[in-house]
């Protein structure tokens, strides 16, 4: 299965207090491959991230989801359910400034993650493309 959405939204203050600001990911190369994983735990990588760019709104990723470990089965069930759309994304900061709100400037991205409850409500999958993962 395969989905888009955006993993942040800049200008927002997400539920940490923090606030990514746009220009936060440019330095995200071409052609970067990162895990896509359930819930952030780096014992179940459940697929793969296809895509990764900032544009004008935030992280915008396009994953495809594998459905050979039950992780992945419970992701695209709860894809195609509707039950679960949230997308995050684990980073290192390279660059903040402020505090209440910390203003995140420059982020290092390891890895994106379909998650239940987002630190940003705003970090949603929007399309999701029911054909068959890859195995």
């Amino acid at each position: 299965m395969r989905f888009a959405g955006y993993a942040a939204i800049f200008n927002r203050i997400d539920k940490g207090g923090d606030i990514i600001r746009p220009g936060a990911f440019g330095d995200l190369a071409d052609g970067q491959s990162l895990p896509l994983l359930w819930q952030h735990d780096p014992r179940q990588q459940i697929g793969r991230v296809d895509y990764v760019r900032e544009d004008r709104r935030g992280l915008r990723v396009i994953g495809t989801i594998s459905t050979a470990t039950r992780a992945g089965r419970d992701a695209v069930a709860g894809l195609a359910s509707g039950a679960l759309g949230g997308l995050s994304f684990g980073y290192r900061v390279n660059r903040s400034t402020g505090r209440e709100p910390r203003e995140l400037l420059d982020l290092d991205v390891a890895e994106v993650s379909l998650v239940t409850f987002p630190m940003q409500p705003w970090a949603r999958v929007h399309h999701v493309d029911g054909r068959a993962g890859f195995t």
